[in-house]
């Protein structure tokens, strides 16, 4: 059988991005959190919020850190497997990606040591600062990268010249047509992600009776704001996809499962796309629902796969189920948000068994969903990396055999697997020791010198010193 390159490099890529990106979806809403808890420490001086704070800093180092190994891994790519890519976009992608570090990294690295090992080390009101530091850290590296995959969705402010992408307007290709809807959308996503987790691990916490003053704020404090955030999370992604509609209608026709353009199109509940005939099977749906919520018409019109030549139709299935459950677990989200409020009567929400259980699975569902969200963006763009200028065969480095990228793809699983294994060792430590784990260790007795750690007391023997044991 002959290995085909192309597949296996997409096979590859997508495995490395959607190990990498469930981690810093994850800590841009962790950093914002933590920060919220040291700005709470600050004012109230509630030593919960402090051992809340200091509780979650450990988890996000972890997290943090794993995410930046399991990261740096798709630079490589671009040049191993995808350097016509690379070579055709680094008069935009290059500096993007630089802008990243010479701004977000660097100054999360600034701030970050300061957060971990600061605290007592520095004035409170420091502290407080490095922690809104490496939360703003978060937002401008998420700016940067989601620009530049927007930029791949929806090109602008270029000119494609002699196979080389020439910008033309950096302000447009930067906040290119689907960048803010794009971008609301993932931070949106990561705040969820961080509420749910810090609830579910909460959750856990109360159902065994471990710093229940403590866990209780902090589910009380991610309840309200889940109850904000996951409304409006439905709502920025219904303009986020009108505004799909109007810059990538296949990709809103293979979220749909629409083959034939037309009016009063249903809403799929369920069915079977069968790309070959170009047909569903057993279909269930509401009728004329897709048309009202795209064109706000039961009789509007919604774009069909028909309008785009079999070769450049995404992998209709994957778009359409991915796209289901995001929208499925999106809309399970808004429920155990909405049951929290009503549980708030007599302090219920931290009292209820069945909810608390539910919010410890809850935590695993924005992760899931947002790689299923991320599965629709991507998949749903093929066969194009730059949307309806450049291929993924064309990208594609010239030199690449299918061995090779076999080879690679092996070599990224079993190191992910390690990453992953010890990322995942490590948080269950930090997770078992809780908010009571405290440092015992006296600071008088801590050692100032490497030598001085022996700290064995010296008795002279004269019969030792005869026998030269000194």
């Amino acid at each position: 059988m002959e290995l085909d390159p192309l597949l296996l490099s997409r096979i590859q890529f997508a495995f490395v991005v959607s190990f990498h990106a469930i981690f810093p979806v994850f800590t841009i809403g962790l950093a914002s959190y933590i920060a919220a808890l040291e700005g709470l420490a600050f004012k109230t001086e509630n030593p919960a919020w402090t051992r809340l704070s200091t509780f979650w800093t450990k988890v996000f180092a972890v997290v943090f850190g794993m995410g930046v190994v399991s990261g740096i891994v798709m630079s490589f790519q671009f040049g191993t497997n995808w350097s016509n890519f690379s070579q055709a976009t680094a008069n935009f992608l290059g500096p993007m990606l630089s802008y990243e570090v010479v701004t977000a990294f660097f100054l999360e690295a600034a701030f970050l040591g300061v957060l971990l090992f600061g605290r007592d080390k520095v004035p409170p009101g420091v502290h407080l600062f490095a922690a809104i530091m490496v939360a703003f850290g978060t937002f401008i590296s998420s700016f940067w990268i989601l620009s530049a995959n927007s930029w791949m969705q929806t090109p602008a402010g270029v000119e494609f010249q002699d196979g080389v992408f020439q910008v033309t307007s950096w302000a447009e290709a930067i906040f290119n047509p689907s960048f803010p809807w794009r971008f609301v959308h993932m931070v949106m996503a990561s705040f969820l992600t961080g509420g749910f987790v810090v609830a579910g691990v909460s959750a856990w916490y109360l159902l065994r009776g471990r710093e229940v003053e403590a866990n209780r704020k902090a589910l009380s404090m991610c309840l309200w704001m889940l109850l904000v955030m996951t409304p409006a999370q439905a709502v920025i992604g219904d303009f986020h996809g009108l505004n799909t509609l109007e810059h990538q209608p296949v990709k809103v026709a293979a979220m749909e499962g629409n083959w034939e353009t037309g009016t009063n199109v249903p809403l799929l509940l369920f069915a079977l796309p069968d790309q070959a005939n170009q047909t569903n099977h057993l279909e269930m749906g509401i009728p004329g629902l897709a048309s009202l919520i795209l064109a706000h018409d039961f009789d509007g019109e919604v774009p069909g796969l028909d309008q785009a030549p079999v070769a450049e139709q995404p992998p209709v299935a994957i778009v359409f189920w991915a796209f289901r459950i995001m929208v499925g677990l999106g809309f399970l989200m808004i429920a155990f948000a909405v049951a929290g409020l009503v549980l708030r009567a007599g302090g219920r929400f931290a009292k209820t068994p069945w909810f608390l259980h539910g919010l410890r699975l809850m935590s695993f569902t924005p992760f899931l969903a947002v790689l299923a969200g991320w599965f629709v963006t991507e998949v749903g763009r093929a066969p194009w990396l730059v949307y309806g200028m450049m291929t993924q065969a064309e990208g594609l480095t010239p030199s690449l055999t299918g061995g090779m990228a076999l080879f690679t793809l092996i070599g990224y699983i079993v190191v992910y697997a390690l990453v992953f294994s010890a990322g995942v060792y490590y948080l269950m430590r930090v997770l078992h020791d809780g908010l009571e784990a405290k440092d015992d260790t006296n600071e008088a007795d801590r050692p100032k010198r490497p030598m001085s750690a022996a700290h064995v007391p010296f008795e002279f023997n004269e019969d030792i010193v005869r026998q030269g044991g000194y």
